[in-house]
């Protein structure tokens, strides 16, 4: 490492053609007397949550076994490369009062969404009368917020439309989101790779002419700041030379693989006017596309907060690629039948594996004296368990990530049943160092054992 008497400031960006391209944490940002003492750069704490919808087949998800000694259950073997970052926990719930409004039955995946991350029963309406709290994330963006270009990323791979009814009198802005900024200010999840990277770092002031212009002209946002790289490369050492090399390598993949997407978007045009630019065709290529968009925001610091949704509430989407050619949500309700069992089974299996793609590259992302992994918590976990009973008791969660002194991974954690969920968002509230928040939602405390 090399110590000199200045340092590049921590928010540095390469300006280009409508480009504020930032940059991933480096040691030259680190102040020079603080280098001496220093080996790394000092890591951020960063905070995620993967949402997956319609429930679980929760036999196939609880280890058999509590403690170290578990073995990960079917769904979760696809995380067994990263078993010693993981804490899966058992007996977390979202059950709402029994006098709840509407009763217990009423509007159950909204409930199962919405009180995810709000612990608040949402009300049943539409349009200006929807009303909620606000969601952890939110809590956690507050804070972190102040320290970034972009307080939060609200993502998503299904639609944003929040327009009519989507379960039961419910507005539909229940299931497609999970983060709440104010009880009547749900906040709708981006699904577009390319809308995402221009809001990340590009120019979101275009309007959609000029827009389009920029994308058939194929201008690439790293060739619009080559000669401020060159010049960023002669300041800093050989150690940050090779992160910066490498950031911005698979920067270039992304935008590459953005493009490629409209391209092909563009050529289908005329025959399906249905598909969005930008968004691939392929599911599993979308998910990917996005958790890589979600690591750059990391890398970068441009946010510290995400939420990403893999599926909405009620989704309907058919997995004929991994052999479930019907819908997940009728599937979902599978009476017990071992053909709608095994399908359920492959859906969460297939979700996880693409998790587990994410995990793997934010383990071989270095961060400071770590790796991005080190320095993230990522709830993975669905508002419902066993979806045939739409059951909000003894939901699938699971923590990821962490390094020594956050998390302890490599456990099955078993609380007992209907602990709140709510427990769960304080303490990492106030392992994430978020001062003054005394409570959320319905919590009866702070969870215990997370990192002993």
């Amino acid at each position: 490492m090399i110590v000199s008497k200045t340092a590049i400031p921590r928010r540095t960006v390469l300006r280009g053609l409508g480009t504020a391209l930032a940059l991933p944490l480096l040691d030259s940002m680190v102040p020079a007397l603080t280098a001496l003492q220093k080996t790394a750069a000092a890591p951020v704490r960063r905070f995620g949550v993967v949402y997956v919808s319609n429930g679980m087949m929760m036999p196939n998800w609880t280890p058999a076994k509590d403690g170290v000694d578990f073995e990960l259950s079917p769904t979760l073997k696809p995380l067994e490369p990263f078993r010693d970052r993981v804490i899966v926990m058992s007996g977390l719930s979202s059950k709402p009062p029994a006098n709840s409004p509407g009763g217990a039955a009423a509007g159950v995946h909204a409930r199962a969404s919405t009180r995810f991350m709000t612990h608040v029963i949402p009300k049943r309406a539409q349009g200006s009368e929807i009303s909620a709290g606000v969601s952890t994330d939110q809590i956690a963006a507050a804070e972190f917020g102040k320290h970034t270009q972009l307080a939060s990323l609200e993502l998503a791979i299904e639609g944003r439309d929040f327009a009519g009814s989507c379960d039961a009198g419910y507005s539909c802005a229940y299931t497609n989101t999970i983060s709440w900024r104010s009880a009547s200010t749900p906040l709708p999840m981006e699904n577009d790779p390319r809308a995402l990277f221009e809001r990340m770092f590009g120019d979101g002031g275009l309007d959609p002419a000029a827009r389009q212009s920029r994308i058939e002209a194929d201008r690439s946002i790293l060739d619009s700041v080559t000669d401020r790289i060159a010049d960023l490369n002669r300041r800093v050492g050989p150690r940050d030379r090779g992160k910066l090399s490498e950031y911005l390598e698979a920067l270039r993949d992304v935008e590459r693989r953005i493009q490629k997407v409209e391209e092909q978007n563009g050529r289908e045009l005329a025959i399906t006017l249905d598909q969005p630019a930008g968004i691939p065709a392929a599911y599993e290529d979308h998910v990917k596309l996005m958790f890589d968009l979600q690591l750059l925001a990391y890398q970068t610091d441009l946010t510290r907060v995400i939420t990403f949704m893999l599926a909405r509430e009620i989704s309907g989407r058919s997995y004929p690629q991994i052999g479930v050619p019907e819908a997940h949500h009728p599937i979902s309700h599978h009476l017990n039948d071992p053909a709608k069992l095994a399908n359920l089974a492959k859906i969460n299996v297939h979700h996880m594996s693409l998790f587990s793609y994410y995990v793997e590259k934010l383990r071989n992302t270095p961060d400071g004296d770590g790796s991005l992994l080190d320095h993230v918590m990522i709830i993975y976990g669905a508002g419902m368990a066993d979806s045939n009973l739409h059951a909000p008791s003894g939901l699938p969660v699971m923590l990821v990530g962490g390094g020594a002194g956050t998390l302890r991974g490599g456990r099955h954690l078993r609380y007992p049943m209907d602990t709140p969920l709510a427990n769960l968002h304080l303490a990492l509230l106030y392992r994430h160092g978020i001062a003054g928040v005394e409570a959320v939602g319905d919590c009866s405390g702070r969870l215990e054992q997370l990192s002993r």
